[in-house]
């Protein structure tokens, strides 16, 4: 965790760099292949965050660092499943939804649920607008779909009323890693569910990388 840092350490620098270049080679491979740096590289990339959350030091306690390496864990294990050739897209959602039921945890840690009663309803709107999007597309996937975005809905209103009780920079971290990783599944439903375009991929990685990026150094 970051805390009272106003800098990353070096090791940090390091393990950020070399998450930055796996996502650059992995980014590559979709676009132009071969498709096995695509299963060397996505994992690894989210794997280097998971050890730079391991060893940060715990400046919020060592609950919330806890609950940060179980969801980055739940991500890997997301990733995994996401990026393999047979379908496995519940599966990896599921994955994923433990991941934000941890960051919950973490951003719960000493606040309780709805400090940030302000942001409940534009979240909200902003949620019902996604799914009204990509219902026509959802089919049998709906049940799930809506469970997990009810769950990262309350994760990233849950890290911007921790962000509004307890202001470090790890704080700030948090709450805007979890809003750029509800803005990357935003653009994963709508390339997946509305209406597929060629850039998406990067646009949901870069996204995806930078939030997981900020909540391991928060």
């Amino acid at each position: 965790a970051l805390g009272a840092a106003s800098r990353p350490m070096p090791a940090s620098s390091a393990f950020l760099a070399a998450a930055a270049l796996s996502v650059g080679l992995q980014l590559r491979a979709e676009y132009r292949g071969p498709r096995w740096h695509v299963y060397l590289f996505k994992p690894s990339t989210t794997a280097l965050l998971l050890l730079l959350a391991v060893l940060s030091a715990p400046a919020h306690g060592a609950r919330y660092q806890q609950a940060v390496v179980v969801g980055l864990a739940c991500s890997l294990v997301g990733d995994v499943l996401l990026m393999l050739p047979r379908d496995r897209f519940v599966a990896g959602l599921a994955s994923f939804l433990f991941a934000h039921v941890a960051y919950i945890v973490a951003f719960s840690a000493g606040v309780p649920i709805g400090t940030a009663p302000a942001l409940l309803v534009p979240l909200a709107a902003m949620a019902a607008l996604l799914l009204r999007l990509v219902w026509p597309g959802l089919g049998r996937l709906r049940l799930p779909v809506v469970l997990y975005s009810a769950t990262i809905f309350l994760m990233v209103w849950q890290a911007w009323g921790w962000r509004w009780v307890i202001d470090t920079p790890g704080s700030r971290l948090a709450a805007v890693g979890a809003t750029l990783f509800m803005a990357s599944d935003a653009v994963l439903a709508l390339n997946r569910f509305r209406r597929p375009f060629r850039g998406a991929q990067a646009v949901i990685m870069l996204t995806y990388v930078a939030a997981q990026a900020l909540i391991a150094l928060s």
